[in-house]
């Protein structure tokens, strides 16, 4: 089973992020799709630190409960390993040789690309089309992740009752869903850069797409986690608590000028810098738009106030605008999770390759 593999049963996505379990299972009719089912778990804290699972039994366990309370009855899942873990490198290879000799080739070759003993990884790869430079060769994706990275997913998915089928990479998970919202752009999101910020529990990351595909990607520490702890200083809270109190409200009326809004500050901040890191590092000095996901995405106003202080339009990630819901998911708890359901959306989109 490789990184990039492509199989036909339907798939349940499955984003395992350091707070929460995301499960969410799509359907196909006409070429519209539907969302049939989906769960956010949380997570005990710690179990998932940094995208590296520390306690896959906890996981599992949560994995478990999503897919009871989601509902669905599939077995299989596609999950996907953080980017900052997997190396992906373009390589060129004779146009003649068969899927099996060009596996053989690539294996032989493979300890020039990656720096990790070769019977630590997992490799897939992926033929791109015919090299511009010579059309007698075509360009290969390499991709290879740390064994380890991919079989603590396994296990946790296994102990949670599923059956894995595809390992994908966040980013192209990221990449697969981000289709869905260019359509809601001017001209579909060709010939535009559009920075997908994705402000999650811990890590914010920054994928730029220019004609739809990711050109840059950079991830920093910085999160919801800082607010959910804040709350628990300030108020004596714990922090199951104060994740409850974050999402649901009932705070004292000091809450949005002390802790919410300078958060907002600290937010707009991180995505300012994010974005001045990728300028100085590539040809561009602008992008024509900013789409906010991740769980911190769903803070009210914070789309207004991003577009305001950075003066770039700037939206929420809705994957699921033009989707119909089957009759057990309820419009308005999924269009809160929208924004971070970005990746596990990506990944339900595998069983429609």
């Amino acid at each position: 089973m490789g990184l990039l593999s492509r199989k036909k049963p339907p798939l349940i996505g499955l984003d395992i992020s350091s707070t929460a379990v995301k499960l969410l299972e799509l359907s196909q009719q006409n070429g519209r799709y539907r969302v049939e089912s989906y769960a956010v778990e949380p997570l005990p804290a710690n179990s998932v630190v940094e995208k590296n699972i520390a306690d896959v039994e906890a996981v599992g366990e949560s994995i478990r409960r999503a897919v009871k309370r989601s509902g669905t009855r599939n077995k299989y899942a596609a999950v996907a390993v953080a980017g900052s873990s997997v190396i992906t490198k373009v390589i060129s290879m004779s146009a003649a040789l068969k899927d099996d000799e060009m596996e053989s080739q690539i294996e032989l070759e493979a300890d020039q690309y990656i720096p990790y003993p070769l019977d630590e990884v997992r490799m897939d790869f992926e033929v791109l089309g015919s090299s511009e430079k010579n059309p007698e060769m075509v360009d290969v994706l390499l991709a290879a992740s740390r064994s380890e990275n991919v079989e603590t997913r396994i296990s946790a998915l296994e102990i949670g009752g599923l059956i894995p089928k595809v390992v994908d990479v966040e980013a192209y998970a990221l990449e697969n869903s981000f289709a869905l919202l260019a359509e809601q752009l001017p001209d579909g999101g060709y010939d535009q850069t559009i920075a997908v910020i994705d402000i999650g529990a811990t890590m914010t990351t920054l994928n730029v797409l220019h004609d739809r595909k990711i050109i840059y990607t950079r991830e920093q520490v910085f999160g919801g986690k800082q607010l959910t702890e804040e709350i628990m200083r300030r108020y004596g809270l714990s922090y199951e608590e104060a994740g409850m109190a974050k999402r649901q409200g009932g705070l004292p009326d000091n809450y949005i000028p002390e802790v919410l809004d300078p958060f907002k500050d600290a937010m707009t901040q991180q995505v300012s810098r994010s974005l001045q890191f990728f300028f100085s590092s590539s040809q561009y000095n602008s992008v024509d738009q900013i789409i906010l996901a991740g769980g911190s995405a769903s803070i009210p106003g914070i789309d207004e106030l991003i577009e305001d202080k950075i003066g770039t339009a700037t939206s929420i990630a809705n994957p699921f605008a033009n989707m119909s819901l089957a009759p057990r998911v309820k419009p308005q708890t999924l269009s809160n999770d929208a924004p971070a359901l970005m990746i596990a959306c990506g990944l339900a989109l595998r069983s429609f390759d």
